[in-house]
């Protein structure tokens, strides 16, 4: 019996079921909490991803269930939406050129050098595009898939580039004397409405199952997006999604892609990485150098400026911005417009730039 249990442990694609989930979860919970601790950018998501590859690549690997991956697509597009406040739009018509300009500039930035990479012959497909695309990092990863890109990989590149992002712009705000970055208490448990949430969860399924069947790319995401920016500026109805909610989307998000990746994948990620690290680094110090435009002709200051064009993730973009003095009505709206034209422009964009990849 015990030369059995050693033997089981030893050989991961043995283990049965029953351990192979036991050990996903717990595993993930673990990473989850030490990540959340650390502060670390799309720790839910990051923590069950790197659980699923370790498994995967040791054999012990699952198939996540496709309706679950996709009803947390649309969990995602929902999130999204509710997350958007309604005066950014205000902020936004106010200082248009000021918005058209920054977004539009990190965007032809980071289409370059992801066109640079794709031309490498690196990164299979379009892959090296939807990696390069700033911001909405979890979207693009769920996205590419259906355009042809390797998921695993723009995921290894989206998330490297919100770390790196988030390390510089936590980097900028000591400069400035910034003592620390604070967040709020979360209510992991809590559920405002039952109604209300019921209600929120009926939609989603609705309108994934739309999604699938009209066959659009990415439907359950972007179908829920839209629909959710529907009833969130309206207000016809309420969109509730507990934090614990969230928690377990973002888990099977990140176990669907995680258990996709297989030891050669992993090893061509580590093929390509000091390529791709020197593409982030160019496009932060790009970003950087727009910022020093924002603060010599538009007078904002150096933090705001910084933070505002950042091409990291919009959540630790937020949190470094609300604990300083930072203009947070600012950075968030110039976060967003660009979060918006990502995902309308990004498709045709990843599109038109692969067709013209072999030019």
């Amino acid at each position: 019996m015990t030369s059995r249990f050693l033997l089981l442990c030893k050989t991961p694609s043995r283990w049965p079921t029953t351990w192979r989930l036991s050990v996903l979860l717990a595993v993930s919970f673990v990473l989850v909490v030490c990540f959340e601790y650390a502060n670390l950018p799309a720790a839910l998501l990051l923590g069950p991803m790197i659980t699923a590859i370790t498994l995967a690549v040791s054999g012990a690997g699952m198939t996540m269930p496709k309706p679950l991956f996709l009803m947390a697509q649309g969990i995602l597009g929902m999130m999204i939406a509710n997350s958007l406040p309604l005066t950014v739009f205000a902020k936004i018509s106010m200082e248009w050129p000021l918005f058209l300009i920054g977004t539009v500039s990190t965007i032809v930035a980071s289409s370059f050098l992801g066109w640079l990479l794709s031309r490498s012959g690196l990164l299979p497909g379009t892959t090296a595009i939807w990696g390069s695309s700033p911001g909405a990092a979890s979207a693009m990863t769920i996205m590419s898939e259906s355009y042809g890109a390797d998921m695993r990989l723009v995921a290894f590149m989206q998330y490297l580039r919100v770390a790196c992002c988030a390390i510089a712009a936590t980097v900028v705000a000591a400069v400035f004397h910034v003592d620390g970055v604070t967040t709020e208490s979360i209510d992991w448990l809590g559920v405002p409405s039952w109604s209300g949430f019921a209600i929120t969860l009926s939609v989603i399924l609705v309108v994934s199952i739309i999604g699938v069947k009209l066959r659009l790319p990415s439907g359950p995401l972007l179908l829920s997006l839209a629909i959710g920016l529907v009833i969130k500026f309206t207000g016809v109805l309420p969109i509730v999604l507990p934090h614990w909610c969230l928690a377990i989307s973002f888990a099977i998000l990140g176990w669907g892609i995680g258990f996709r990746f297989t030891r050669q994948v992993l090893q061509h990620a580590w093929h390509v990485f000091p390529h791709v690290l020197g593409a982030i680094l160019a496009l932060i110090a790009i970003n950087a150098c727009l910022a020093m435009l924002l603060i010599t002709f538009a007078d904002i200051d150096p933090l705001t400026a910084f933070l505002a064009t950042s091409p990291g993730g919009a959540d630790s973009v937020a949190i470094i911005a609300a604990s300083t003095s930072a203009d947070v009505s600012f950075v968030m709206a110039m976060q967003v417009a660009r979060f918006l034209l990502v995902l309308i422009a990004g498709p045709m964009l990843a599109r038109w730039l692969s067709r013209n990849q072999d030019a």
